[in-house]
C-alpha cells in the first residue's frame, strides 16, 4: 500500500497530465508543506502517514479561514479560489464528523469525566478527552462550541 505523500506525488503527477491547474497548483502546494515539516527541527526526517495528514488538516484549515477572510473583504474570487482548494486538500482527509456525531461524542465525554455539574470550569478535561476521539474529523472550533454548549446548559 502506498504512503499517503507517494499518493500525493501520484495525483499531481495526474493532474499535471490532465492539465489540471488547480488540482495541480494545490497538491504542489501541499507537498511543499509536508516537505517544509519533514526538515523542520534539527534534523530531516521522513513524515509519517499521520502526520502527513495533520499538514493536510493545518493546510485544509489555513484555506477556509483565507476564503472567510477574503469573503468579508469582500473579494469573492480569491474565496471561491480558497475553497476549491481546501475541496481539492479535503478529497484526503478522513470524512469529517457531523455535528450529531460531535454532540453524541461530547456528551460521552461529559459523562465520562462526571462534567455535568462542574459547568465551565470543566471545559479543559472534557477537551481533553474529546480531542483524540475526533482529531483530524473535526473542526476543533466546532468542537469546543459543542462543549461549551453542552456544559452551558448543565
Amino acid at each position: 500500500m502506498a504512503t499517503l505523500k507517494e499518493q500525493l506525488r501520484t495525483d499531481l503527477t495526474t493532474a499535471m497530465k490532465a492539465r489540471d491547474s488547480l488540482r495541480s497548483s494545490t497538491l504542489r502546494m501541499v507537498l511543499t508543506a509536508v516537505t517544509t515539516a519533514e526538515v523542520a527541527g534539527t534534523t530531516a526526517r521522513e513524515l509519517s502517514d499521520q502526520e502527513v495528514l495533520e499538514v493536510l488538516t493545518r493546510e485544509a484549515k489555513k484555506r477556509r479561514e483565507a476564503a472567510t477572510a477574503f469573503e468579508d473583504g469582500g473579494r469573492t474570487e480569491s474565496a471561491e479560489k480558497e475553497r476549491a482548494e481546501a475541496e481539492v486538500i479535503a478529497d484526503y482527509l478522513p470524512a469529517q464528523l457531523g455535528s450529531d456525531e460531535i454532540a453524541a461524542i461530547v456528551s460521552g465525554a461529559i459523562e465520562q469525566t462526571g462534567a455535568a455539574d462542574e459547568g465551565m470550569r470543566a471545559m479543559g478535561k472534557v477537551m481533553g478527552v474529546v480531542q483524540p476521539q475526533v482529531k483530524g474529523r473535526a473542526d476543533g472550533g466546532a468542537v469546543a462550541a459543542e462543549v461549551r454548549r453542552q456544559l452551558g446548559a448543565s
